[in-house]
């Protein structure tokens, strides 16, 4: 019985084992049996890709994130399911369709399967892909809207605000930043059409309740104070989920000109890829993995997630997620990527040039728990050859070869120890609890950075013991063979801890080695390596070190710079204007400008040049009428930083009082400009 227990986990029964070894072994088999049995679930999410164009590597990261969770979670012995995907609705998919000349569906299945190749290419082991152009998805987005709707929850009514496309957002102008989306910082524009709403209000002190008491529902912690005071506390107004101005998504059964909005459509994929059903007919992979243990997203929609999403789930009582996280950006070493930027780096590219584990690494490895991570080629290629070629790379290789030198290949304990080979143990050992602590906490980054600790250590032990000395003392011969032991143990044991970040890498450490992979609870023992085992006579180079000169130039081949066009020769326009009598510095000391943020404008009635602002100064708000309405509207005035006379003695125009002057330039054709601030100032700062 215990001989058939061994064999299952696929040791040759020729390999020589000592005693200790088998029935550790054995026993850990027999407790592994009994903890299948008894798996405790865990469903983990990223959020879908939006269908708009190939994901950068910055889009990659979240997928290769939730995967390495995803694997460490198998590890720990979880009954782990993995789902991803693509959310393919919505009128920039209609627009980008149009412009290519296809139809919505033709453009998102290019899109999507790209995607899927690139989350394939970076050997990610989702359970499940779902496109929210799947049949079943769109059915039960149906129900679940009809459904809301029976309870209450959506009425119809009409939405005028500013809306911005990219984002597929509506936004009151109080929520603009500087008059732009405050999610993109791209122009908005104002939108007007009929819509059904969500009662947000409905849910939100029950919201507020709940993330009170669930101090781990949203992570970081800074995440969750920036929802509770610029969303929840303030007052959530009512969400527009259909729109009518386009036809690119799913029909509202009960109102066919309206497709349900983005939001709703695409934050349900989380219930209905795994068999959710409103009418109660949920399947049992669903009873089974609903709540989710973890939705992963991008900061950026931290919003959508911890608060739209929570309250869906209320209005269709189901419970929530147990924990949402929201982890930074990787940026480009000039800001953040975006095409228009022409900073774009992509995974297959990186890929082809370092290989998939190596930019896995990087991309978990450089990415802080909460700060935004930066990726260059240049730091790339320096981690590639400090940290891979160098300290896993060279250690696993030379180990292999003087195995091969000294002892032909078989790697023997002998039992010859002194006091250094403990204090090598001992920190191994000390490895999987740090990085088990690391990776509940979702500190994937520190994680790594423990299992490097290893081969570190390994690396410092060979200069400890020096085996190139042992070699050449027949009498210290078996120390020789004690210490190499001790070395490709330890390597066994960083490769296991490795296997959720690099898994590919951790398959060629073991098959090198002639080594088995191990669960986790082995890891608490040093020695389970079979003593008398061969590694492989021809060790492989994990990573090649790599020449940052020809990196660069192979890049700039991908990637030319843009040729500049040739600057025109023009004379630059230039006013002369009617000097006005000389004053003294005392005269214009008298004046008084200061830096005003105008928060409300409204056109003067009866007037067909003026404006009326409310611009606040320091901690006062002060109302200035200026002659400016055929340059500006007043939805454009709103939150823009302006230059402001304030000592101007008040006056009266069209009725109205002004009690200041905001200062514009003029041409030569009467076209106005405000005077801004080059930088961004507080309301209230002095011009001087």
């Amino acid at each position: 019985m215990v001989l058939a227990d061994f064999q299952t986990l696929r040791v040759p029964s020729s390999r020589n084992r000592t005693e200790n070894n088998y029935i550790f072994r054995s026993v850990h088999i027999q407790k592994r049996r009994q903890q299948t049995m008894e798996k405790q679930k865990y469903y983990i999410t990223t959020a879908i890709a939006y269908t708009s164009g190939k994901p950068h590597i910055g889009n990659t990261y979240e997928v290769v994130l939730a995967d390495a969770i995803a694997r460490y979670k198998r590890q720990q012995g979880y009954d782990v399911f993995f789902q991803t995907g693509t959310d393919e609705h919505g009128q920039k998919i209609e627009l980008k369709a149009e412009e290519a000349g296809i139809t919505p569906k033709e453009f998102v299945d290019n899109v999507s399967g790209e995607i899927k190749r690139i989350w394939d290419l970076m050997n990610t082991s989702y359970d499940k892909f779902i496109r929210t152009t799947d049949e079943d998805h769109e059915k039960q987005v149906k129900k679940i809207f009809k459904k809301m709707y029976a309870k209450g929850d959506i009425y119809k009514g009409h939405y005028e605000g500013m809306y911005c496309t990219p984002c597929e957002s509506f936004f009151t102008e109080s929520q603009l930043v500087d008059g732009k989306c405050p999610d993109c910082g791209r122009p908005c524009v104002p939108a007007k059409e009929e819509a059904y709403f969500f009662k947000m209000s409905k849910y939100a002190d029950k919201l507020i309740d709940y993330i009170n008491t669930h101090p781990d529902f949203i992570q970081p912690e800074s995440r969750k104070n920036e929802m509770m005071n610029n969303f929840l506390l303030p007052g959530l107004q009512d969400l527009c989920v259909s729109r009518t101005s386009f036809k690119w998504g799913i029909p509202v059964d009960f109102d066919p000109k309206h497709v349900v909005y983005v939001w709703l459509d695409a934050l349900t994929n989380y219930i209905t890829g795994i068999g959710y059903d409103c009418d109660g007919e949920s399947t049992d992979q669903f009873n089974k993995l609903w709540p989710a243990d973890l939705h992963l997203i991008g900061k950026d929609i931290i919003r959508f997630h911890t608060i739209y999403w929570p309250i869906f789930l209320m209005s269709l009582d189901l419970p929530l997620p147990k924990q949402v996280f929201g982890h930074p950006w990787l940026l480009q070493g000039d800001g953040k990527m975006s095409k228009s930027k022409g900073n774009v780096i992509y995974a297959d590219e990186l890929v082809d040039f370092f290989g998939v584990d190596a930019v896995r690494y990087f991309v978990l490895h450089e990415m802080p728990f909460e700060n935004d991570g930066v990726i260059t080629w240049e730091l790339m290629v320096e981690r590639l050859n400090s940290e891979l070629a160098n300290t896993l790379g060279n250690l696993v290789n030379r180990t292999i070869s003087m195995s091969n030198k000294y002892f032909g290949g078989v790697v023997e304990n002998k039992g010859v120890t002194e006091p250094v080979d403990d204090d090598l143990k001992n920190f191994i050992l000390s490895v999987p609890a740090k990085v088990n602590e690391k990776m509940d906490k979702l500190r994937v980054a520190d994680a790594m950075t423990e299992v490097f600790t290893i081969f570190k250590r390994c690396n410092k032990y060979i200069d400890e013991t020096m085996p190139w000395a042992l070699a050449k003392d027949e009498e210290k011969k078996d120390r020789l063979a004690t210490v190499l032991y001790n070395l490709v143990e330890g390597i066994c044991i960083g490769a296991v801890l490795l296997k959720s970040f690099m898994p590919e890498t951790t398959e060629r450490i073991l098959a090198q080695l002639n080594a088995q992979d191990r669960e986790l609870e082995d890891l608490k023992a040093f020695g389970l390596y079979p003593s008398g085992n061969k590694v492989t006579e021809k060790p492989e180079i994990l990573f090649a070190r790599l020449d940052l000169k020809e990196v660069l130039a192979k890049v700039a081949e991908l990637h030319p710079p843009k040729a500049e066009e040739p600057a025109k020769e023009e004379k630059e326009d230039v006013i002369d204007i009617e000097a006005k009598p000389e004053i003294t510095f005392e005269d214009f000391g008298k004046l008084q400008f200061q830096v005003g943020k105008i928060i409300k404008c409204e056109e003067v009635k009866k007037s067909k040049k003026l404006l009326c602002s409310q611009v606040q100064i320091g901690s006062q708000v002060r109302q200035i009428v200026s002659g400016i309405k055929a340059h500006y509207s007043a939805e454009e005035m709103v939150g823009k930083r302006v230059m402001v006379v304030t000592n101007l003695k008040p006056a009266k125009l069209a009725g109205v009082l002004s009690e200041g002057m905001i200062l514009c330039a003029e041409d030569a054709d009467g076209n106005l400009s405000l005077m801004v601030p080059e930088k961004e100032m507080p309301a209230g700062a002095e011009i001087c």
